[in-house]
């Protein structure tokens, strides 16, 4: 399968396109599309993240668990949705931290394009979910896929901040080599949990001192 994915990416993920977990995810969608089932994102999408982000230009890697499963919502960057739809609420909380730690005021649409195309990598650990079944794809092998793309983050580059918010997030903190990049974990920021640990992380604030430590350009993170 040849997947329509920004050049850098595409060679270092060459093999990952060839293991059986990866043509496995294919089928997948494949047989649920040709079933009827809604897939978010658009097929356009599901890379969005990995063509906004080009591999030499990442800085910081923030991790989803899987795509937004209402219509509209999802373009394939992890707590981002496309102009003109409202923030949802864990974006709302992470605009709200962004305000407290550095005092830049975010702005009412929620999407998180700019970042990306300053080096922060919005990765879903699972790339795609059916419509309105939060989820809903998060055992069909995409994880073996995105696993090996932060693998390969780790293993190829230097000085990334990886931030890790609530558990699901934190059980990838082993497949970062620590004496390499910055490991920072707070609680999820959704309003369940966002008054456990998010609010107040400083995260935006300490990535950018991290970056300036290592002689990298801090990232704007006003929209």
């Amino acid at each position: 399968m040849d997947v329509k994915i920004e050049p850098g990416w595409k060679a270092i993920l060459k093999n990952e396109f060839t293991r059986d977990s990866f043509q496995q995810v294919v089928t997948h969608i494949k047989t649920e599309k040709m079933s009827g089932k809604i897939i978010y994102p658009p097929g356009s999408l599901i890379f969005n993240a990995f063509n906004k982000t080009p591999f030499d230009k990442i800085k910081v890697v923030i991790l989803g668990q899987d795509p937004y499963h209402n219509p509209g919502q999802a373009h394939g960057l992890s707590f981002s949705v496309p102009e003109g739809v409202n923030p949802p609420p864990s974006l709302i909380n992470i605009y709200k931290e962004i305000a407290s730690d550095i005092g830049v005021n975010m702005p009412r649409q929620g999407n998180l394009e700019k970042w990306a195309e300053r080096g922060v990598l919005l990765l879903n650990a699972v790339l795609t979910v059916r419509a309105n079944e939060p989820a809903s794809h998060s055992k069909i092998g995409w994880m073996d896929f995105t696993d090996a793309v932060i693998k390969h983050i780790s293993d190829q580059k230097e000085h990334v901040v990886f931030l890790l918010w609530g558990k699901f997030a934190q059980e990838k903190q082993a497949l970062i080599d620590e004496t390499k990049h910055l490991v920072l974990k707070a609680a999820h920021p959704s309003p369940f949990s966002a008054d456990k640990g998010f609010f107040g992380c400083r995260h935006f604030s300490r990535t950018n001192e991290y970056l300036v430590s290592q002689g990298i350009d801090p990232i704007d993170w006003s929209l």
